[in-house]
């Protein structure tokens, strides 16, 4: 009698669970978690909507205490200061090529490594990997003077390629594929080698095309690492030409004097790109980090 009784009050409580979500439902026509987000959302938001009102103040506006909240006009003397630069250009492209070579690479030999992780059983493959792992946790600035010294036998201070050839491959880039690799299903690579299909035409025709939230998210955290890096081009680079944008913006700051609405200004035209390619990708994030098992 009691077994049996209890299975209906189990039914019943069941059933009450989706009722009562229905009922908040229509309590509130949104999750109840973004009454804690959207604040928090506005607070973060709040460094980036000063950076814009203070591209559009004077030097003497910005320079005024207590400072101004809102601009008492629309002042885009920093905009030109910035865009009549003549080397302004010529910084734009030198960061975007060396963003885009340093993706693409990423992509390329990324892909390669983390797939031969995830699928090929080799001597001393988990030592490798975890050994590769374990240089994620060693600061910038205990490998930027051997960096240094390698990139001087090789030729490549002051140019390009010195901000290009360290940031090859990022160990970040071969574990996320890695990790999304091995949650694709091995049926799907088994057919195409019973086809007659070698390993890399696998990986190029049937892992590529179904990895692409996770080679979205390594496109776009490595061009945001790569677009916003400061210090090692200020170590590496010393001509102006070969200046990346933001060791360009640093020539905007004087010793007794700032340009203050040149250097918002600037920052905004630099931010932007960035902050185009995270909207654009950030539907991607949530599913590559899912499916890689990073999940904390």
């Amino acid at each position: 009698m009691t077994a049996t009784s209890a299975r209906p009050a189990t039914a019943n409580a069941v059933a009450a669970q989706p009722a009562e979500a229905e009922r908040r439902r229509r309590r509130l026509p949104f999750s109840p978690w973004h009454l804690l987000l959207a604040p928090l959302a506005l607070v973060f938001a709040v460094p980036l909507v000063w950076l814009v009102l203070s591209s559009v103040m004077s030097n003497a506006e910005i320079n005024r205490f207590p400072p101004a909240l809102w601009p008492s006009g629309i002042d885009l003397g920093g905009y030109r200061y910035v865009l009549g630069n003549a080397m302004f250009p010529r910084w734009f492209v030198n960061s975007l090529i060396v963003s885009a070579v340093t993706v693409a690479a990423n992509l390329v030999f990324g892909s390669l490594a983390g797939y031969a992780f995830a699928r090929m059983r080799f001597a001393g493959s988990r030592v490798l990997m975890g050994l590769m792992l374990a240089t994620m946790a060693v600061p910038f600035q205990l490998t930027m003077i051997p960096t240094f010294l390698v990139m001087k036998k090789l030729g490549l201070i002051d140019t390009l390629g010195a901000l290009i050839v360290p940031s090859l491959v990022t160990p970040f880039a071969v574990f996320l594929l890695r990790q999304f690799f091995l949650s694709l299903p091995r049926e799907l690579e088994e057919a195409a080698w019973i086809d007659g299909c070698s390993r890399l035409r696998v990986l190029w025709r049937i892992v590529l095309p179904l990895s692409r939230p996770a080679l979205a998210t390594v496109a776009v955290l490595t061009f945001l690492t790569t677009w916003n890096d400061l210090t090692w081009p200020l170590i590496a680079i010393n001509h102006d030409t070969q200046y990346t944008l933001q060791l360009g913006l640093t020539t905007f700051q004087g010793q007794h004097h700032t340009q203050w609405a040149a250097v918002m200004a600037g920052n905004v035209i630099t931010v932007l790109p960035v902050l185009l390619a995270f909207l654009g990708a950030q539907k991607t994030f949530i599913q590559s980090i899912t499916s890689s098992g990073l999940k904390g």
